[in-house]
């Protein structure tokens, strides 16, 4: 996946170019202070909406700069991506808006979701391997083969510095910032975010994000050597190979790289929901998880960070908003142990009406227990308006007689 190391990192002259050549193509979207992620955490917060650009994601800047810059014999030739996300759709949709042929490869297991949306901006979609680097390797030989040209997802000149037109839109909306918080995949977007940063405001801070199970720009940046890999939310930025002119931009200009576990990221995710209604993917939501994860460092201080990707599954969001509810404690699932006779679940009804608790499911468990056999485990999910409520009724319960098991998500 790497590319020539002779490859010449941009300049803000290339940032500032990219961003005259994308004007009115992609929406400049908002910059604004969030009042009560400002209060939670303890620092002045603000939000780069990228989530709104019309693919949800920031790809579309560097994908149109790109294809901006082909010959017209290139542009005839085609381009060819190797993406299962947001970088397909950004070149699948500006493509199609310039003409452009364009052939995107997709590991065989894509959501069928994915690959409609992107046949649905007119690109051909190739389905091949079960993992992001076979679908690399085969769009690598298609280019050959058919005479493509290439548009890779992080590590091009190019494809940087239109992701660094968002540095310079950040620092002209929020010139007092501090600091910025950036997510990193294959480290695209920070690379064209801290050039463009270093060159206005040379003395800003600027941190790196990373889940916390893909390291891989840590490694690379820090010489260490950490485990990668298993199923994260931020599937976006879960790289395992970061670029190869990336590295060497983000070993000159950043300050540091942080990981962020699972549990903040889903966090991150839900309180985006709740307090600024707007959807962000695990990607997208990396950068408010550091805030989340580590609030003293960033406390008193002017933080900018992007909301770099809206594009999630609706079901898993669904998830994510309710295991967050079950972190706050405002929904529990209680493992009961009754006598199964008459009036029992009566009972465990009227301890959750008299807390003020309401009751979601319940399940029956008369076989697979180790209960004798005239007793039986009833499961309850419920919810309540906080968390002092599920535990007053898990109190009423015991004090009722029943023996009581919380389920834990950690």
């Amino acid at each position: 996946m790497l590319q020539p190391a002779s490859m010449q990192a941009p300049t803000i002259n290339d940032i500032r170019a990219a961003a005259e050549r994308i004007e009115g193509a992609v929406v400049r979207t908002p910059m604004l202070k969030s009042q009560t992620l400002s209060e939670i955490i303890g620092a002045e917060v603000w939000l780069k909406f990228e989530n709104l650009q019309f693919t949800a994601a920031y790809k579309e800047r560097g994908a149109l700069n790109k294809l901006l810059q082909l010959s017209p014999e290139e542009r005839a030739r085609g381009v060819i991506a190797a993406s299962a996300g947001n970088h397909a759709q950004a070149v699948a949709y500006h493509g199609h808006r310039l003409g452009i042929p364009v052939t995107i490869v997709m590991p065989e297991p894509t959501p069928t979701i994915k690959v409609t949306q992107t046949e649905g901006h007119g690109a051909r979609v190739v389905l091949f391997g079960k993992m992001f680097d076979d679908a690399f390797a085969k769009a690598r030989e298609l280019e050959r083969e058919e005479g493509l040209v290439f548009v890779h997802p992080f590590d091009d000149p190019q494809i940087i510095a239109g992701a660094g037109t968002l540095g310079i839109e950040m620092l002209e909306d929020a010139p007092d910032l501090d600091m910025l918080v950036v997510p990193i995949g294959g480290g695209g977007l920070l690379s064209g975010i801290a050039t463009a940063a270093r060159a206005l405001k040379p003395e800003i801070e600027l941190i790196g994000v990373e889940a916390e199970l893909y390291p891989s720009m840590k490694c690379a940046h820090d010489g260490s050597s950490l485990p990668l890999g298993g199923d994260t939310l931020a599937e976006g930025i879960a790289v395992k190979e970061p670029g190869e002119l990336t590295s060497r931009i983000l070993k000159a200009l950043i300050d540091d790289i942080v990981l962020v576990p699972e549990r903040d990221i889903e966090r991150a995710v839900a309180m985006l929901v709740g307090i600024e209604k707007t959807v962000a993917e695990g990607a997208g939501a990396a950068g408010l998880a550091a805030l989340l994860s580590d609030p003293k460092r960033y406390a008193g201080k002017k933080v900018g960070t992007v909301l770099c990707g809206g594009n999630i599954d609706t079901h898993l969001l669904a998830t994510v908003l309710v295991r967050d509810l079950a972190r706050q404690g405002r929904m529990a699932r209680l493992r009961i142990a009754a006598q199964d006779r008459p009036g029992a679940l009566a009972a465990i009804a009227g301890c959750c009406q008299d807390a003020g608790v309401n009751i979601i499911e319940i399940y029956h468990s008369r076989i697979f227990n180790r209960l004798p056999a005239k007793d039986t485990i009833i499961e309850v999910e419920c919810e309540a308006r906080d968390a002092e409520s599920i535990d007053d009724v898990i109190k009423r319960l015991e004090s009722a007689g029943f023996r009581v098991e919380r389920a834990s998500l950690d």
